[in-house]
């Protein structure tokens, strides 16, 4: 049989080491020695011997239940074998930290990351109750992060001379030094939303960086 589907460009091949790859542009394929984390419903395929738990909130180094103001649920994978992951055909990118590092991402975007990454759930300082991010997991430690995102994302440098204001549905994470706050801005409503109500953006100050993607918000599909 021949065709183009074939190509080596599709095919998985074996894993040399532990740890996640980019699969394609789609899709982020982990070879799981031991345990690694991951968004529940996100596993495409596995072979070898996997294990998939869902984990409550927990103490003593049970796996959190991080579920942000999206809803996103974590889910642990343990075992021998390779697994990937992929969500709505969203674009794939794996971050690698490093000690002292700390990224803030909003739960929407997380796909997987190792089990060495440190997390905790956090409210968006500034933004009360009507930022849209709501909360966010911030990472830090040793260790790669696999995120999704609609379309290429953005990336904007931010400078104590330059804040930047972002649209709290496009948002997709930021260097966790900057400050947050809210801004309002009746011109942009007006402008970019086509209607007369007040607008509000994410403001980010200080020195780091903010990822956007290039579309707003889009309804969760319910799982059955």
């Amino acid at each position: 049989m021949k065709s183009d589907l074939f190509s080596s460009e599709h095919t998985a091949q074996q894993a040399t080491a532990p740890g996640m790859t980019l699969q394609n542009a789609k899709s982020i394929k982990y070879a799981v020695n031991g345990e690694m984390h991951a968004r529940q419903g996100s596993m495409i395929a596995f072979r070898g011997d996997l294990r998939f738990e869902r984990k409550g909130q927990g103490i003593g180094g049970m796996l959190k239940r991080a579920v942000t103001g999206e809803g996103l649920a974590l889910m642990a994978v343990t075992g021998h074998g390779a697994a990937w992951f992929a969500h709505e055909a969203a674009n794939c990118f794996i971050v690698e930290m490093e000690q002292g590092d700390v990224l803030t991402v909003n739960g929407r975007n997380v796909l997987c990351f190792d089990a060495s990454l440190s997390y905790e759930i956090k409210t968006v300082k500034g933004a009360g109750m009507t930022g849209g991010g709501l909360f966010n997991s911030v990472f830090s430690g040793y260790g790669k992060l696999g995120l999704i995102c609609d379309g290429n994302p953005i990336v904007i440098p931010v400078t104590a001379q330059q804040p930047v204001y972002v649209d709290t549905d496009a948002v997709v994470g930021w260097s966790a030094q900057l400050s947050t706050s809210l801004h309002r801005s009746q011109s942009v409503g007006s402008m970019v939303r086509g209607g007369s109500g007040e607008a509000v953006q994410l403001m980010l100050q200080g020195e780091g960086f903010v990822i956007v993607r290039p579309s707003e918000l889009k309804p969760e599909k319910s799982s059955s």
